[in-house]
């Protein structure tokens, strides 16, 4: 099904989005070549050993199967959309272009459009999160991503190894397509281990002896990369953070900036990612808590001032109404939600 809006694209963005997936193709293409290199070259022709032969097999299949599941699943997932009750209506939007020589009056106007909205994260100011791009407010922890070209629900980085945003709807395909990496990596050198040594004491003879030879220095190559930014995930999984708080905390109404605001305990923090069903925790399959709009908070945020006051709101439309009513005479009405 096509994507609105790219019916009207001309050749230069379908070769840009061509160009995107190089990065994926090359994945695949080292992924491809070390299951030649490791099932035929190693374990039909270099083993000896049947029941080697068997162990090898058995074992390579179990890592490289989890390893393409959760990496097709991070690539293939669809990044989630921000629903349309965020996107302000046009009339608001244009009183906000309206008054963009006024912050005050914009953030005003941004607040009584969400003040129905689940919306806790302000801005470093204290002001609503606003996407002038999308014309909508942004949920909490969503962030819009300049090369997917909208806003991202739970954005965590773009990474361009998938081609996809990493956000709330594939994080948890992203944590296991590092792990089984890892995994399939480690197992490799492990298993070829042996014969690399073979190779260097020259008891290792034929063409196949360099598949086995570049084989383990690129799983070693990747291996070391993967395990320190595995490492890293599990750490952010653990803190409930996104790399993008890790660096700048999220700022929450009334408090300000927060780098726990997210943090319900470890483990509460370990299932909103990857669920409630043990079972199913080491899986590619969706089971992260949540909608992706709504996130619990830590307990003392939750003592602070509400978001908002129905009887703040009032006179934050009455005063708006009254700047308006001085700055554009002809116009005194302003649609505001």
């Amino acid at each position: 099904m096509a994507v609105p809006g790219t019916e009207r694209k001309g050749s230069c963005f379908w070769c840009l989005k061509a160009v995107k997936w190089i990065p994926v193709l090359f994945i695949i293409t080292i992924v491809a070549w070390s299951y030649y290199a490791y099932v035929i070259q190693l374990c039909l022709i270099t083993v000896e050993n049947t029941i080697a032969q068997i162990f090898y097999f058995i074992f390579f299949h179990l890592f490289f199967f989890m390893f393409c599941w959760s990496y097709a699943q991070t690539i293939f997932t669809d990044i989630g959309r921000v629903p349309n009750n965020f996107r302000l209506a046009e009339a608001d939007f244009e009183a906000y272009l309206h008054h963009n020589d006024s912050l005050e009056l914009q953030n005003r106007i941004l607040e009584n459009c969400s003040k129905n909205l689940p919306v806790t994260n302000v801005t470093i100011g204290g002001t609503v999160r606003f996407c002038d791009k999308c014309k909508m407010i942004k949920p909490d922890r969503t962030h819009h991503c300049s090369v997917c070209g909208e806003c991202v629900l739970k954005m965590d980085h773009h990474c361009p190894w998938i081609n996809n945003c990493v956000c709330f709807t594939n994080y948890k395909f992203f944590v296991l397509f590092l792990g089984y990496a890892l995994l399939y990596c480690i197992y490799i050198c492990l298993t070829s281990l042996p014969y690399f040594i073979a190779f260097w004491k020259g008891d290792l003879q034929g063409m196949g002896s360099f598949h086995i030879l570049f084989l383990f220095f690129v799983a070693i190559m990747f291996g070391v990369s993967l395990m320190s930014l595995f490492g890293y995930h599990c750490y952010l999984v653990l803190e409930n953070r996104t790399t993008l708080e890790a660096f700048r905390p999220p700022s929450f109404r009334g408090v300000g900036a927060d780098k726990y605001g997210f943090h319900l305990g470890r483990f509460k923090n370990f299932k909103e990612v990857f669920g409630e069903d043990a079972k199913t925790w080491f899986l590619p399959v969706s089971t992260s808590l949540g909608d992706g709009i709504q996130y619990p908070i830590h307990s003392r945020l939750l003592q602070g001032p509400t978001y908002y006051s129905m009887d703040n709101t009032q006179n934050s439309r009455s005063d708006l109404e009254s700047e308006t009513s001085k700055l554009n005479p002809g116009h005194t009405e302003i649609s505001i939600l």
